[in-house]
């Protein structure tokens, strides 16, 4: 199925500043959770609901590194590493299946200013969240930095300004940084970095009272975090990668109380499930929750495809088993 559009639509991203956004052609084939056992409903504590594998002629598609949807479910908003973002209505059944994407739109991030964003170290935009007041907060990678986007129908298209920053977080590797934010239900703001490969724990940092302060997510090794989105009952989600030639992706969901996330904290969880071959997965960094309509929690992943040919922009939509959904 397709979402297809013809003309470009111009977005006001403020008074007299036009942003030019152009309609985005998304084909979406659907996908089982394993391809060799196309019945199995689920893994750990999660089951499957359905998954859409997601195509585009157009050469800006992919590299997808988080993720939003409305409390409804009926618009996602996801950024790439290349700087620009998409916006479309998806397409689902009563259960949260998702069927296919339309009405589709992409357009660049741009600066404070208008500024426009060139080369990988301006570009590379990893985590995304949405504050209590409606505005985004994007978080960039290699030039280390958080800006906030205003309010309105698409924040995506408006001129940002810079959000406060963590003191430590120029210190991170240029491939370390903010890989995960999440909007607490209190309106706090956590940010979990990537961290180096060899180390036992990621930085964190939690903005609480107009101040950041330190927490740590300790780590398995092999894996590191990716994504991180709150949940309807107020817990964390946070979504962590594996890779290694051997034995190719891994992806493993913890889930951390709300109440152990403060100042100083180590933010241990329970593992909800680890996915990996032959399971249907890619490299999975875009996670984000809601509330569904018989009172479950749906949880939707989306992968990077890193642009390459020879991986998949993937959309997976679980419910967590009701015994531990609140």
């Amino acid at each position: 199925m397709r979402a297809t559009a013809s003309l470009l639509i111009l977005l006001a991203a403020a008074p007299g500043t036009p942003i030019l956004a152009a309609p985005l052609e998304i084909a979406a084939r659907p996908v089982p959770l394993h391809a060799g056992d196309p019945e199995r409903g689920g893994v750990g504590s999660l089951r499957f609901r359905g998954g859409l594998e997601l195509s585009s002629p157009d050469p800006r598609f992919g590299g997808f590194s988080a993720l939003l949807l409305s409390e409804d479910g009926a618009r996602l908003t996801a950024v790439t590493d290349r700087g620009h973002w998409v916006t479309a209505r998806l397409i689902a059944g009563a259960d949260g299946a998702p069927r296919a994407l339309a009405e589709a739109e992409i357009g660049a991030l741009h600066g404070p200013g208008g500024r426009h964003l060139r080369g990988k170290r301006d570009t590379d935009s990893e985590s995304l969240t949405r504050l209590a007041d409606g505005a985004l907060v994007v978080g960039f990678e290699r030039d280390h930095r958080l800006w906030r986007y205003p309010a309105g129908p698409n924040p995506l298209v408006g001129h940002p300004e810079a959000f406060p920053v963590p003191a430590k977080l120029a210190a991170l590797g240029r491939n370390s940084g903010i890989e995960a934010l999440a909007t607490l239900a209190d309106g706090a703001l956590l940010a979990i970095a990537e961290g180096r490969r060899d180390e036992a724990t990621s930085p964190a940092f939690l903005w609480r009272g107009g101040a950041w302060s330190e927490l740590v997510y300790p780590r398995v090794p092999g894996f590191r975090p990716t994504g991180a989105t709150t949940l309807p009952g107020g817990d964390l989600l946070v979504i962590e990668r594996s890779f290694n030639l051997f034995d190719g992706v891994a992806i493993r969901l913890q889930r951390i109380a709300a109440a152990a996330i403060r100042a100083g904290a180590a933010l241990r969880g329970t593992t909800l499930a680890v996915l990996r071959r032959p399971l249907t997965l890619d490299n999975m960094e875009g996670v984000a929750a809601r509330r569904g309509a018989a009172g479950e929690t749906l949880l939707y992943l989306i992968s990077d495809d890193n642009f390459r040919a020879t991986q998949r922009t993937l959309l997976l939509v679980f419910a967590i088993d009701r015994k531990l959904a609140n």
